[in-house]
């Protein structure tokens, strides 16, 4: 018995002990959450009291509306300038600070020897130097709205020394952000002239076509090509795979919907405007929400963070909205180099001195990094900024972005235009990128008008690089802005661009090569058309728009190609895409079913053959395969399909492929799988490759969503169902009211992983769910922003 009450006597001893240091543990958890928690929290900036900022002439009033949404109102443009860099310095830094070292080849400094090759290509490229040559084409006007706003982000930087609590990043990667710049802004705005690409990736993929492949072959995967075009150089001469194996490519193709409604179809009688932007969906937003308020100006809409201004939205008489016109404005020069003299390099006859950069890159935790840039009369060689070869063969770019331009003085005058005449003035100095702008004006006007810099060439139509040796193929100028694609109150009463060709074959300009899939801008038109009555809502509704019109196209011949073919999984995946009504829903099987087949054609057309980093210059892909798909169903086939057994047999193969892969994501019943199981958002932040903090950065998610890359709710995905490309802000206004519109900036307005707009706007960005902005009526926390010595 005493045996019994030791032993129970033990047990409870233990019991109490392992109670004891479960709660200490519990307690140690709870102490380092609310640690974390406070740690965070510190770098959140002030949005309520006063604040004393040296520059100001007068006092500033900043209000945040429930989205934080800042509504700024100065007496002059020096302090609103100056008070909209500060107050995006404060929602934005490490953001802005991010941008500018990726656009200026800088981001080694802070990250180390994994962005090394990507700091060659951009210092290569040379964005900074074409700011830097840009900044001296600046008028007095615009060179102070630059100083303004660098003076603002540096006195929030400023700030930030005195008192300790810097965001979260800059402390994780162990350094404090330089002064701002003029320059930085520039640098920022050619980054994302270059983010909207102009194709020079297709040129280069072309040629691998052509060194790789019978010419048959390669011709099959040309948007247009002339059978007895030359064959250029050969495959030994230029090896195109290696020569871009480290290059930054942008996305596929960056692409949008706009569209203009005038008062004839519209319910209110006054013109609707409707716009979003399809870009990278990150954290923060590549968008920040702004409303700029001064005597000579009132304006409101976005801005990329670290620019200052508003590129897209209104003011109180007009109101925008663009998509990427994806025109041909970078062409690749084939260089023939000195043997002798790797510097010099063939034209006409002689042998010109090219011009050489030393650039130095530091790297963290590492040794510096010196090499050279090499540029030809036509712009940097970017073939070999991996490996310096010296071989006789290199491909320079001509671009037209690396050319000195002013955009920001473009966007100064759009934001103050009153009707169409001045707003379309102000476009003529916004020279890259080119975009479709569409307008609506409270007179009820509507236009849409092709802006920028579209080279002429002598000879060549930017299919493949052309030789560099010969004045052959120089561009002979640029499209008359005069000549650039037009129109002014159309008769069908209504205009909408989705990256779709622009203009007839009558033109008599070349403009690209490129176009996007025409399914989004067939969608749009087929409901403008259908509505005479049109209202915001119905804007908002066709902006979430899921119908699936390639779906609708390649469907029903699918499933009639393969009745009767493959097993009892197949039989059954038809018969679902035969009842299915073409709409992308995240709660359907056929989406998941069709989007996957798409996806895997392309895959066993090329995996095989084209090499991953051919593959990722593939810019025109989903367009050359819904082509070859089309031939193929019409008893056409080109070499690809024919090598793959035929269409029936290709379907078939990748039919099963999908199956089999869907099936190991969401089981064996079919009529159970959803769309939004696999195809789901997640705003990544740019430090969520390193876990744990992509725990700790990320946005919610992920959140199901529908659409795809063809419907007109844009939701481009991965292999792995992330949805990482879309409207990256949505915009409708009615001309019967111009100082209020409705937006969706996702994931949130706020760059701070504590903030309450972090990520406040995701769940509505995903369901459609619009929020006002007004530029009359607004509430919220008030900063007052005060002239005087800072506060230490």
């Amino acid at each position: 018995m005493e045996a019994v009450l030791a032993q129970r006597k033990t047990q409870g001893k233990w019991k109490r002990r392992l109670i004891w240091i479960g709660a200490t543990l519990l307690v140690l958890i709870a102490l380092g959450v609310i640690g974390a928690n406070l740690f965070l929290a510190r770098g959140l900036p002030e949005t309520e009291g006063e604040v004393n900022l040296p520059g100001l002439k007068e006092p500033v009033q900043v209000v945040r509306d429930s989205y934080g949404v800042p509504h700024i109102k100065a007496e002059n443009e020096q302090d609103l300038f100056l008070a909209q860099g500060y107050i995006q310095a404060q929602d934005r830094l490490f953001q802005m600070d991010l941008s500018r070292r990726q656009a200026s080849g800088r981001l080694s400094e802070v990250i180390g020897d994994a962005t090394v090759e990507n700091d060659k290509y951009f210092r290569a490229l040379g964005l900074r130097r074409a700011a830097e040559a840009s900044y001296q084409r600046y008028s007095s006007t615009g060179r102070e709205v630059l100083s303004q706003y660098a003076a603002g982000v540096n006195l929030y930087i400023e700030e930030l020394k005195e008192s300790g609590k810097w965001p979260a990043e800059f402390t994780f990667l162990g350094y404090k952000p330089e002064p701002w710049t003029p320059v930085d802004s520039l640098t920022i705005g050619k980054y994302m002239a270059f983010d909207l690409g102009g194709h020079w990736e297709d040129q280069a993929f072309r040629q691998y076509l052509l060194q790789e492949f019978p010419k048959e072959k390669a011709y099959d995967l040309f948007p247009s090509y002339p059978k007895e075009a030359p064959f250029i150089i050969g495959k030994r001469e230029l090896n195109i795979e290696k020569s871009f194996a480290a290059v930054a490519v942008p996305h596929e193709f960056n692409g949008s919907n706009n569209w203009v409604v005038s008062g004839s179809k519209t319910k209110s009688g006054k013109p609707l405007l409707a716009d979003d932007p399809h870009l990278s969906l990150a954290t923060p937003s590549i968008w920040y929400q702004m409303h700029l308020e001064a005597p000579s100006v009132n304006v409101s809409g976005v801005i990329f963070a670290g620019i200052p201004g508003i590129i897209l939205g209104h003011n109180q008489h007009i109101a925008w909205g663009v998509t990427n016109t994806g025109p041909d404005v970078q062409d690749l020069y084939i260089e023939k180099r000195n043997p002798e003299n790797k510097q010099e390099f063939h034209y006409n006859g002689k042998w010109e001195k090219a011009k050489v950069i030393k650039e130095r890159i530091k790297v963290k935790d590492a040794k510096t990094i010196d090499f050279e840039v090499t540029e030809t009369r036509h712009g940097p060689v970017i073939s070999e900024f991996a490996a310096e070869s010296g071989k006789d063969m290199v491909l320079a770019l001509r671009w037209t972005a690396l050319d000195p331009s002013a955009e920001l003085e473009a966007v100064l005058n759009m934001n103050k235009a009153k009707n169409w005449d001045e707003f379309e003035k102000a476009l003529l100095k916004f020279e890259t990128p080119t975009q479709n702008f569409v307008f609506a004006s409270k007179d009820g006007t509507i236009a849409y008008k092709a802006n920028g810099k579209i080279p002429i060439r002598k000879k060549g139509d930017s299919l493949v690089p052309v030789p560099g040796w010969t004045d052959e193929y120089e561009w002979k100028g640029f499209i008359p802005f005069d000549e650039l694609p037009k129109t002014v109150n159309p008769a069908e009463g209504f205009v909408s661009t989705a990256n779709n060709k622009v203009i007839s074959d009558e033109y008599p300009y070349h403009i690209s090569n490129n176009w996007a899939q025409p399914y989004r801008q067939m969608r749009i038109q087929e409901v403008l058309k259908s509505n005479d009555k049109l209202t915001i809502k119905d804007m908002q509704e066709l902006q979430m728009d899921k119908k699936n019109l390639q779906a609708e196209e390649f469907v029903p011949q699918f499933v009639k190609l393969l009745e009767g073919s493959g097993g009892k999984k197949e039989a059954k995946a038809l018969e679902v895409l035969k009842k299915w009504n073409f709409i992308d829903s995240k709660k359907q099987a056929a989406p998941l079913i069709f989007n996957l087949w798409m996806a895997n054609i392309s895959k066993v057309l090329f995996e095989d053959q084209i090499s991953e980093e051919a593959m990722k210059m593939f810019g025109g892909r989903k367009q050359a395969v819904d082509e070859l798909i089309r031939r193929g169903l019409e008893g056409n086939p080109g070499p690809w399909i024919k090598e793959q057994g035929g269409t029936k047999v290709l379907l078939l193969k990748s039919l099963k492929r999908t199956l089999t892969a869907a099936e190991e994501l969401q089981g064996d019943n079919i009529e159970k799988w959803q769309w939004g199981e696999f195809h789901q958002v997640r705003f990544n932040h740019p430090l969520s490759r390193v876990s744990p903090l992509n725990y700790l950065f990320n946005s919610k998610g992920g959140i199901p969503v529908g659409g795809s890359s063809v419907t007109v709710q844009a939701a481009s995905f991965t292999d792995d169902g992330l949805v990482d490309h879309g409207g990256s802000w949505r915009f409708v206004i009615g001309a019967d009211n111009l100082t209020q519109g409705y937006h969706l900036v996702g994931p949130g307005q706020s760059g701070h992983v504590k903030s309450d707009w972090y990520h406040n706007q995701m769940e509505d960005w995903a369901d459609g769910t619009f929020h006002k902005t007004n530029m009359k009526e607004y509430s919220g926390k008030t900063l007052k922003l005060k002239p005087g010595t800072a506060e230490k």
